[in-house]
């Protein structure tokens, strides 16, 4: 069972739902990435998203296009965020990190390849946005051949069919987009989100995550009300952005997201 399979099952068996904080790798220091993942856990995070820096992120807003591009100038490749996750397993074997990217730089690395060094650092998940599902087989017989969960977005503009493929090749968990634009949007309707989830769990026994427009612990709290997960970017890099210590500000906005969504979960 993986890290993720057993991550869910913890917190399920618990009544409490998964923290799932993303930062990119080598944002704002290289140096700074293994203490950031470090108080993420430590303030409450259950799965880490590691972002991998790319020049072209086309599903991300601003806030993290300038951290991705920031981390690039300073020198981080696939390879030394695989380095990173490698260092964070050193004093952490029990948090899953999912890797969140493009996918260019694994391409680039060749699949087979990437797929026996990000086991081999210790990577859990690979959510690649630009691998559709219909064409993303041999993506996912990789992945799982070396014991990691191809995970996969669903949007609110996904067709059954889309959920269909989705579904057949993915494992560890669904990630729900939940509004048809970029992280960091602010226009995000719960209640639309809610009514959306019974199709895509018609269609697959996955934990499904929320992410995309999750800014506050009371938005939080609100989706964990219905979703296994939820997942919060772009409101972490703006506290990393804007902070003199950049640990200690993203560890305060999650242990304000955990502390909402466990006072939901109490209610």
């Amino acid at each position: 069972m993986s890290r993720i399979q057993t991550t869910f099952q913890r917190l399920d068996g618990a009544g409490r739902k998964a923290l799932i904080p993303f930062i990119t790798a080598g944002y704002p220091a290289a140096e700074l990435t293994v203490p950031l993942m470090q108080a993420l856990v430590a303030a409450g995070a259950d799965i880490i998203e590691l972002g991998v820096p790319f020049s072209d992120p086309m599903a991300d807003g601003p806030t993290i296009q300038r951290a991705s591009e920031r981390a690039l100038a300073l020198g981080m490749s696939l390879r030394k965020v695989l380095q990173l996750v490698s260092d964070f397993r050193a004093g952490d074997d029990k948090t899953p990190v999912v890797l969140m990217g493009y996918a260019n730089p694994i391409e680039a690395m060749g699949l087979g390849t990437f797929a026996e060094k990000a086991a081999h650092a210790g990577v859990d998940g690979v959510l690649v946005v630009d691998y559709p599902p219909e064409e993303a087989a041999e993506f996912g017989a990789a992945m799982k051949a070396h014991g990691l969960d191809p995970i996969f977005l669903v949007a609110p503009t996904s067709t059954p069919e889309r959920i269909a493929q989705v579904a057949a090749i993915a494992s560890g968990y669904v990630y729900y987009v939940s509004l048809a634009g970029v992280t960091g949007s602010s226009a995000l309707d719960v209640a639309a989100v809610a009514e959306r989830l019974p199709a895509i769990r018609a269609q697959t026994g996955l934990p499904v995550g929320v992410g995309f427009g999750i800014r506050d612990a009371a938005t939080a709290a609100r989706i964990a009300g219905f979703a296994d997960a939820v997942v919060v970017g772009s409101r972490i890099i703006e506290e990393i952005e804007n902070a003199a210590s950049a640990c200690a500000n993203a560890g305060m906005l999650v242990a304000e997201l955990r502390r909402g969504m466990d006072e939901m979960q109490r209610g």
